[in-house]
């Protein structure tokens, strides 16, 4: 099946934001963290970023697991920080932490070599020109750096995407399944975003599969 690139890149409308930031993504959230702690081991972050961090729920577990970490968050819709920035507001011991920033790819509002740890969920098969994902990271963070990617993966077939739409988003708004599906067409395979890699000199990332609908990349930068 061939890539569908979704016609708009950012999530900014209002009832979008809402119905995402209500959604329940406990399981692939839990999974990302999962993946993610394993990788880190005994390391511990001093800064970090999130990119297209949304309604910075991983933005915030993040933060509240490394005490020490300050983590900068940065996505390109508002109405997605909105509900970051309350949720944050729960969270006063950790709120001071974290810094949200409303901006796209590539940013300028990003310092250069200065995150130890940059991860990013679902924010790949939003982008009509992934290789700003690459360049950004590669422009941010210090020699040695933990990445660690997880994102959808594409899938053979229009009816293997119904078939997850109807799996995993039957019970929620139309408005989510209506953007699962285009995600799922708009998602790169394994072997696309190994080729993105291969193009940047980012060979010391791995692309996995993770699960039936995601894929992860991840690894440390040449220290």
């Amino acid at each position: 099946m061939k890539r569908i690139p979704e016609p708009i890149e950012l999530m900014d409308e209002k009832a979008q934001a809402k119905a995402y930031a209500e959604a329940d993504f406990r399981e692939p959230n839990q999974l990302f963290l999962d993946r993610l702690l394993a990788l880190m081991g005994d390391r511990a972050p001093n800064h970090a970023l999130d990119l297209g961090c949304g309604p910075a729920d991983i933005t915030l577990h993040v933060a509240r697991h490394w005490h020490d970490c300050r983590v900068d968050g940065l996505d390109g819709a508002e109405a997605m920080l909105a509900h970051g920035r309350r949720l944050l507001q729960r969270h006063p011991a950790t709120e001071a932490r974290v810094n949200l920033i409303c901006d796209t790819l590539p940013s300028a509002l990003l310092p250069q070599r200065a995150y130890d740890l940059i991860f990013s969920n679902s924010l790949l098969h939003h982008l009509h020109n992934p290789d700003i994902l690459w360049q950004t990271i590669q422009s941010t963070a210090i020699p040695g750096a933990a990445i660690f990617i997880m994102d959808l993966r594409r899938l053979n077939s229009p009816q293997a995407v119904e078939s997850l739409v109807q799996h995993y988003a039957a019970n929620e708004p139309q408005i989510l399944q209506r953007d699962f599906r285009a995600s799922l067409c708009a998602a790169f395979t394994p072997d696309e975003v190994q080729q993105q890699l291969n193009e940047r000199g980012l060979t010391t990332l791995s692309v996995h599969n993770l699960s039936d609908r995601h894929l992860s990349i991840s690894g440390f930068l040449p220290g």
